[in-house]
C-alpha cells in the first residue's frame, strides 16, 4: 500500500499566522525602513570619511551602501519569490532570491578587493596615509548604534513572519555595526598620533565584506545544487515524524531549501494490514505537524511505506491485481467456497504476495471447518513462488 501527501495540496495555516499579503507588506515596510537609514549613513559616512580624512569610514561606507544593496535584494526577492507556483515553475519561485544572491555575494567580495587594495597601497606609501577627525569619529559611533536598532527591528519582523531572508539581512546590518567598531578602534588609534591604523581598520572593513560576500554566495551555491538542511534541523524534523501516532518507522529522508523555505520528501513505514485511507490520514498528519513544528518548513513529499522497502526483498517484479486474479481463479476452481468469495486483498510483503479472501460465515458448515479450509486455499497456491500465504476473513 502506498499513498502520498505533498504538493497538490495549500499549505496549512493556523489561525495565528500571518497571511501572505500580509506577510509580503510588512516585508516591504520593514526593508524600506533599513534601507532609508543605510541609504543615510552610507553617504554620510563617505561624505565624512573624505572631509575627516578617515578611509575606514569610508570603506564602512561602502559597506553601509552594500546593505542598502541587500535591501534592494530582498524587495526584489519579496515581490516575486512570494507568486504562487506555477506550470513552469512547479516549486515556487523561491530561488529568484538564490540566484540574486549569489550576485549580491561576487560584488561584495569584488568591492572588499578594491577597498583592501587601496588600503594596502596606503600603508606601503606613507605620504598617501590621511590623519581623520573627530568628525569621523562621531559618524562612525552613530552608525554603531543606528545599524544595532535595524537589526532588532528587523529580526522582530523575522521572527513574526518567520523569515529567513529578514533574518539574513538582520545580520547583515549587525555585521556593519560591527564594522563600524573597527572604525572606532582605527580612527582613535589614528588621531593618537599611530596613522597607519586607519588604514588596517579599513583592511578590517574589506575582509569582514569579503566574508559576508562569500557567506551569501557560498551558501546560495549550495541551495542551487539542493544541499539538505543543516543535521539539527534534520533531527528536528526526524523526531517531529516519528512522533506522529502510527508512523512505525521512517527512511529516505530527503531536505532542501527553496529561498527561505525548505522542502522535504520522506517515506515512513506503517502497519501493513491498514487500510489505504487510514494511511493517507497518517501521511497527511506528518505533513501538517511538519510544518507546523519545523518554521522553516513549507511543503512535505509522504511516501507509505507497508514494510522498509530498503531491508525488504523488492516487489517491483511482482504482477498487478488483473494477472494475479486469474491465476487465482485456476488456483481455486475446485474449491467451492471459493465460488462465495466477496473481496481479494492483495499484500505486496518482502518479495511476496500475501493474498485475503473476505468469505460468508455461512460457507462453513462447522468452526472446525475454518483451518480444513484454510489448508486447501493454501495448498492450491503452493507451486506458486511469488504468493507466500493465503488468509481467510469471515463475516
Amino acid at each position: 500500500m502506498a499513498t502520498n501527501a505533498g504538493r497538490g495540496d495549500a499549505p496549512r495555516l493556523s489561525l495565528t499566522s500571518p497571511q501572505p499579503g500580509e506577510r509580503v507588506r510588512e516585508i516591504y515596510r520593514v526593508t524600506l525602513v533599513g534601507g532609508a537609514i543605510d541609504l543615510a549613513l552610507g553617504v554620510a559616512k563617505i561624505v565624512f570619511g573624505v572631509t575627516a580624512h578617515s578611509q575606514a569610514l569610508i570603506a564602512d561606507g561602502v559597506h553601509s551602501l552594500s546593505d542598502l544593496a541587500t535591501d534592494v535584494l530582498v524587495l526584489y526577492a519579496a515581490k516575486h519569490g512570494s507568486r504562487e507556483a506555477d506550470e513552469e515553475h512547479p516549486y515556487g519561485h523561491g530561488r529568484f532570491e538564490t540566484l540574486a544572491t549569489v550576485g549580491l555575494g561576487v560584488a561584495l567580495i569584488a568591492t572588499a578587493i578594491g577597498i583592501s587594495v587601496d588600503a594596502t597601497r596606503r600603508l606601503f606609501n606613507p605620504e598617501l596615509l590621511l590623519t581623520p577627525g573627530v568628525w569621523a569619529l562621531v559618524i562612525a559611533a552613530l552608525s554603531i548604534v543606528l545599524k544595532e536598532a535595524i537589526y532588532h527591528y528587523t529580526m522582530r519582523a523575522a521572527r513574526r513572519y518567520r523569515s529567513n531572508m529578514l533574518r539574513a539581512n538582520a545580520w547583515h546590518s549587525r555585521t556593519d555595526a560591527l564594522s563600524s567598531v573597527i572604525v572606532v578602534v582605527g580612527i582613535t588609534g589614528t588621531m593618537a598620533g599611530l596613522s597607519y591604523l586607519d588604514a588596517i581598520a579599513a583592511i578590517g572593513v574589506a575582509l569582514m565584506i569579503a566574508k559576508i560576500g562569500w557567506e551569501f554566495g557560498w551558501q546560495s551555491v549550495r541551495e542551487l545544487v539542493d544541499t539538505a538542511l543543516d543535521p539539527d534541523r534534520v533531527d528536528a524534523i526526524r523526531q517531529t515524524i516519528e512522533a506522529v501516532d502510527g508512523v512505525e518507522a521512517l527512511h529516505s529522508l530527503r531536505s532542501r531549501r527553496m529561498g527561505g523555505d525548505a522542502l522535504v520528501d520522506v517515506h515512513i513505514q506503517v502497519d501493513p494490514t491498514l487500510s489505504l485511507s487510514e494511511g493517507h490520514q497518517i501521511s497527511e498528519t506528518v505533513r501538517a505537524q511538519l510544518i507546523d513544528d519545523i518554521e522553516e518548513v513549507s511543503d512535505v513529499m509522504v511516501h507509505i511505506d507497508p514494510e522498509d522497502d530498503e531491508m525488504a526483498t523488492s516487489t517491483g517484479a511482482l504482477p498487478l491485481r488483473e494477472v494475479v486474479q486469474k491465476r487465482l481463479d485456476h488456483y481455486f476452481r475446485d474449491i467451492e467456497a471459493a465460488q462465495h468469495i466477496e473481496k481479494v486483498t492483495l499484500h505486496y510483503l518482502d518479495g511476496h504476495i500475501r493474498v485475503e479472501l473476505l468469505l460468508p460465515l455461512a460457507v462453513l458448515p462447522n468452526k472446525a471447518a475454518v483451518m480444513a479450509l484454510r489448508r486447501r486455499f493454501n495448498e492450491a497456491v503452493a507451486s506458486d513462488s511469488q504468493i507466500s500465504t493465503v488468509e481467510l476473513r469471515f463475516y
